[in-house]
This record gives structure tokens, C-alpha cells and sequence, in this order.
């Protein structure tokens, strides 16, 4: 969708384990932030758009999720819309808000993204994954899982899925394995990843892990469904960002100080595609490529949905900033480091900051409105002009079932 709506404000809490607090804590810090940032009150805000995706498997919360979330600071009356749609509840959330923005249906909204998956009970916050995808192909999956697994020498995938780990890290160790063998793909460059957004991460202090890991180190971590060790699989974590979306009327109306445009919001699901087909990750892309009028070669920074390290190297290809199977050499030439010519994940990423599903796809945002208004200081990308947000979730058949790619301009 080609969109005309700016981001007027920003907030974020860290990401973490909270076992303390709830959603109306965790939300209305951030919430508050982005209006703070925004310079306006709660007052200005004329309806909300509110991600989340687990809240009632893990706090019991249906139904309501966003009312009760800023009723508890005091903002009512106006529309909200609870929107849930696995890991690009946010982003979705933020694509709907920004239309409605450009459709001149209202000058100043909120788009929310907010989670608690941690519990005492570990099994709850397993629960919610298992069911972003077809609950009743649900016994095929996990054959299928299990079959690869065999067949591919990996002993620690072949049992514990669901139970003892989310079983996407298995959906994703199966893609990383089936890349390795087409492409040659090493499980050093998939280590490379984990490491280098642990650097990006070090130097962010709203991330969940600070601590700068090596090749070497997170090679020797932990199996946890190979190949993947447990730095290159994304943590859980409680957590929410929040955005101001306004007008250009708005805009110039609060005379907005390096103001960032969203330029384009594509939202696609997947589908029974043909063998050889483009993916929905593809699509979408190509889709906001056209609508902002831009290509790869115009990006200068990218947040990425690397729920796994072999996740971050298959998005580089997704997203056209490498040719397909190319993606690991981005990854031992520097291209995506800071300092690189693209770098990627500035915020450390799923893999550092943390995965709160309902919240990853607007914390992209946030990272990306403060690179792109200089904001973001030890992790800086110099002169950054164009941010390019990636955010899917779900599985269904071979695909994402939902993801969104956002594109931001300075």
C-alpha cells in the first residue's frame, strides 16, 4: 500500500524477562514514551491500533487486550482495534493505522505492539507458538519435523519439538540444513550472524542480551536442533514499542523536526504456491519496492525478522540485497555489519533484543525511525536515509502465514 503518513513518535521499553509486571505496565511505558517523544498528550491520540499475539494463552487476557491496556493510562473513547496475526501483530497493527492515516480518516492514531510470553509455566509460552500454525495438520507437522530431522543426521531435532523448545527452531533448522545442501551454506556463517548481532546488540541498552559473542563462542553453545546452537535461535521476552503515526497535515501542523516518512506497508500471507514459485516474503518485497519507488540499492539500514541465524541469511535473499544462496557471503564479507555497506539489525535483532512476538514488527520501526533521525548512537549507520522493516510470522504449508514489509524514509 503506497502510504502518506509520518511517524510523529517513538517509544520502547527493554525487552526482558518481567515476571513482575503485565501487559498494562509493559504497554503503557512505551506508549507513553512515543506520545512524550511526539510532543503531544494522550488526548491528541484519535483512535489505536493494538498488536498482540499471545496474551490469552499466556495471561488469560482475551478479547480486549488493547482497551484494557490503555484504559490503564487513562485513554478511552476513542476506536481500538485488537489485532493479532502471530509475529507481525505489530507490524500489522502498524500497516493497518498508517492506512487509515493516508486514507484521511483520522490525523494523529497510535500503532501498539505488546507482549508477555514469560511464565512460571514454561509450557504456556511453548503453547503459544504451536499454534501460529494449522492445529489440525498439527501431528503431519511434527512427522514431518521428525523425518527431516532422520534423514539429515540430526539427532537432537528428532525429539523435544513443542515440549522443550518452540518448534519453529526446528521449522527453521530444517530450511537451514536444506540450505546448506543446495548452497553451501556453512554452519560458521550461520554462526556469524548470532555473533555479529550480538555486537549491534552489546551497544543497546533495551536489549535482552548485552554480551558480545565470537564465531567460536556460539558454535560451542549449546545443541538445540542442529544446527542450530542456542545463540541462533531468538529468545522469548516480555516487551512493547509504540508509534505516533500523523498526517502530513499533522506534520506540519506540530512543524515535526527531522520527520520520517513510512513511504510503503505491504502485507501479504502465504499460499499453495507452485514448486520454484517466489514466497511470500518475495512478493511483498517487490511489491514496497514499487510502491516507495526504490530498490536494495537504495536501503541503508534493514531490521529483519531473525527469529533464527539461518532466518537473517535467507531474508538477505528474500529481499533482493543478494542473489539466491548468496546470502552467507554477506554475512563473511561484512556487508551487513556496522561499518558495512548494508547493515543489518542495528538493534541486535530477534536474536539479541529479544522475540515478545506481539511486539517485535513496531521495535523495528523504532530502531529504524531513531537510525534514520540519528538518533541511535554507538550503533549509528552513518547518513542513514532509507530503513526497510521485515517482519512475517506464522508457518502454513512452506511459507509465512502472515508478513509485512515496511519501508521508511528520512
Amino acid at each position: 500500500m503506497k502510504l502518506n503518513a509520518y511517524i510523529a513518535g517513538v517509544g520502547m521499553t527493554p525487552f526482558g524477562k518481567f515476571l513482575d509486571r503485565g501487559l498494562k505496565s509493559i504497554g503503557d511505558q512505551a506508549i507513553e514514551d512515543a506520545i512524550k517523544d511526539a510532543g503531544l498528550e494522550n488526548s491528541d491520540i484519535e483512535a489505536a491500533w493494538v498488536g498482540n499475539a499471545a496474551a490469552g494463552l499466556v495471561t488469560g487476557q482475551e478479547c480486549i487486550r488493547g482497551e484494557v491496556v490503555l484504559r490503564g493510562m487513562g485513554i478511552g473513547k476513542i476506536p481500538v482495534v485488537n489485532v493479532e496475526n502471530a509475529c507481525a501483530s505489530a507490524s500489522t497493527a502498524l500497516n493497518q493505522a498508517a492506512a487509515m492515516v493516508t486514507g484521511g480518516l483520522y490525523d494523529c492514531v497510535l500503532a501498539v505492539g505488546v507482549e508477555k510470553l514469560y511464565d512460571e509455566d514454561k509450557r504456556k509460552s511453548f503453547a503459544a507458538f504451536s499454534g501460529a500454525v494449522d492445529v489440525e495438520e498439527f501431528s503431519k507437522i511434527m512427522a514431518n519435523l521428525k523425518k527431516s530431522a532422520e534423514e539429515g543426521g540430526a539427532k537432537k531435532a528428532s525429539d523435544g519439538a513443542g515440549k522443550n523448545r518452540s518448534m519453529f527452531m526446528d521449522i527453521y533448522a530444517s530450511a537451514a540444513r536444506s540450505h546448506m545442501k543446495a548452497y553451501g551454506t556453512t554452519v560458521e556463517q550461520f554462526a556469524g550472524v548470532s555473533a555479529k548481532n550480538s555486537w549491534h546488540g552489546s551497544m543497546n541498552p533495551r536489549a535482552q542480551f548485552r554480551e558480545a559473542l565470537t564465531v567460536e563462542d556460539v558454535l560451542a553453545s549449546p545443541m538445540i536442533a542442529e544446527p542450530l546452537t542456542r545463540p541462533m535461535c531468538s529468545p522469548i521476552g516480555d516487551g512493547a514499542a509504540a508509534v505516533v503515526v500523523v498526517s502530513e497535515k499533522k506534520a506540519k501542523e506540530l512543524g515535526l523536526h527531522n520527520p520520517v516518512k513510512i513511504v510503503s506497508s505491504v502485507l501479504r500471507s502465504g499460499w499453495d504456491r507452485a514448486p520454484g514459485e517466489s514466497g511470500v516474503a518475495e512478493l511483498a518485497t517487490v511489491e514496497a519496492y514499487e510502491e516507495a519507488g526504490l530498490g536494495p540499492e537504495n536501503l541503508s539500514v534493514i531490521e529483519l525478522h531473525d527469529a533464527s541465524a539461518p532466518a537473517e541469511i535467507m531474508a538477505y535473499e528474500s529481499l533482493g540485497i543478494c542473489g539466491k544462496g548468496e546470502g552467507g557471503k554477506l554475512i563473511s564479507d561484512g556487508t551487513t555489519k556496522l561499518g558495512g555497506r548494508l547493515p543489518v539489525n542495528t538493534s541486535g535483532g530477534l536474536l539479541r533484543k529479544g522475540h515478545p512476538v506481539g511486539a517485535t514488527g513496531i521495535a523495528q520501526i523504532v530502531e529504524l525511525t531513531e537510525q534514520l533521525q540519528g538518533r541511535s548512537g554507538e550503533r549509528q549507520v552513518e547518513g542513514a536515509k532509507i530503513g526497510l522493516a521485515h517482519n512475517g510470522g506464522g508457518t502454513i504449508g512452506t511459507d509465512a502465514a502472515a508478513l509485512c514489509v515496511t519501508i521508511l524514509s528520512r
